[in-house]
């Protein structure tokens, strides 16, 4: 049962519906961009291994954005089942209620701040991205 009163939980649901659109609009934006390859077609008209490479990371980095968003909109698909289950704010990892301020920052939040907090301490890593 969640702690979220019935104005709150609709004001989450309604984040959650408009980010859900907003995402599947990016998805498919972004799938038809590179169904026009101008990326490949880009990588057709180059001339040394610079632009061939330049070319490359454009086309990963298309990719990675959809990958992004995809992972987003699972969250938030989740995030809605729980609204339905009424279970919506509850940590699923502790059982503990997810507080209000961080639902308002991230309405798909699975977990509370501790036990995220944990998770990402557990999984940190020490070194810096490279590229």
């Amino acid at each position: 049962m969640s702690h979220l009163t019935a104005s709150q939980l609709e004001h989450f649901a309604t984040l959650l519906r408009d980010r859900e659109r907003v995402l599947r609009e990016e998805i498919r934006a972004q799938l038809l961009l590179t169904e026009q390859q101008h990326h490949v077609d880009l990588g057709g008209l180059v001339r040394d291994e610079g632009d061939d490479a330049v070319a490359s990371m454009l086309a990963d980095l298309d990719l990675a954005a959809i990958h992004r968003d995809v992972q987003e909109l699972r969250e938030v698909l989740a995030a809605n089942a729980r609204l339905q289950m009424h279970n919506y704010g509850v940590c699923m990892k502790c059982g503990a209620d997810i507080g209000y301020q961080r639902l308002a920052a991230q309405p798909a939040a699975r977990r509370c701040i501790e036990c995220e907090s944990k998770l990402e301490k557990m999984y940190a890593h020490d070194e810096a991205p490279k590229l």
